[in-house]
């Protein structure tokens, strides 16, 4: 499981259900955040993959997605890579618009998932 930053679990399970905490387009090695929308959208997807693998699930089991942007007009780029990512799998899924995320960061993504069979 990575590492979390502060004073949280990056993954509880409760009952099958996981509840993963939001992750951000950080790289977990080097600490380096992408330049654009789509590569942040990318590189934050990867890390909740990272987070259901550690945890026994993979991302056709996610159930619910939130996805955090600070500019609303990124919606079409997010969109476009999330589709990407998770191809015919279409978990329900909310975007919130923020004021500036942690970082400057312009995109965080929290998902729930059951536990892989």
């Amino acid at each position: 499981m990575p590492k979390s930053n502060g004073h949280y679990s990056q993954c509880i399970s409760h009952h099958g259900i996981l509840y993963l905490s939001g992750q951000l387009p950080i790289d977990p090695e080097s600490r380096a955040i992408p330049v654009t929308i789509e590569q942040q959208t990318d590189l934050a997807l990867e890390n909740v993959e990272k987070v259901l693998k550690a945890a026994g699930s993979e991302k056709n089991n996610v159930i619910q997605v939130r996805v955090y942007l600070s500019n609303i007009e990124d919606w079409d780029k997010v969109n476009e890579r999330y589709s990407l990512f998770f191809g015919k799998h279409k978990p329900v899924r909310s975007i919130i618009p923020t004021g500036p995320l942690h970082f400057g960061c312009n995109i965080e993504i929290e998902v729930k998932a059951i536990l892989k069979n």
